[in-house]
């Protein structure tokens, strides 16, 4: 197992990896909006926050040498999902078909009170 770690996201708060490579996947941690030069959240509603959180993944994403093109599965964490089709909006401007698979779940809460968090896989081959 390998752990990726990219400056240009936020760096873990706890003991986890931002991602790991095992195999011919990459695990990605869930990304909230976390500014990673501030590392506070992100002002503004559902649509700036779900962008963040992608942006985050996409430098992730990059420090092990890959992209959005290759994620296969991702989940979506809502606080509200009368959200989601703002944030859905967003997560279609970031993938193109074929579409990674999806699942979308309604949680109490999210860390420092985020609006969506987001994790992904990645087929490496």
């Amino acid at each position: 197992m390998e752990a990726i770690v990219s400056p240009h996201a936020p760096q873990p708060v706890g003991p986890y990896s931002q991602a790991v490579r095992t195999g011919d996947f990459l695990f990605l941690a869930g990304q909230i909006p976390l500014d990673p030069a501030t590392g506070k959240l992100v002002d503004g509603d559902i649509k700036m926050q779900a962008c963040r959180v992608l942006e985050n993944i996409k430098a992730v994403l990059l420090a092990a040498g890959t992209d959005l093109r290759h994620v296969v599965k991702s989940t979506v964490f809502m606080v509200d999902l009368k959200e989601f089709p703002d944030m859905n909006a967003v997560y279609a401007e970031y993938f193109k078909a074929p579409y990674p698979a999806r699942s979308t779940v309604q949680v109490a809460a999210l860390p420092t009170g985020a609006r969506v968090e987001i994790e992904v896989v990645v087929g490496l081959k």
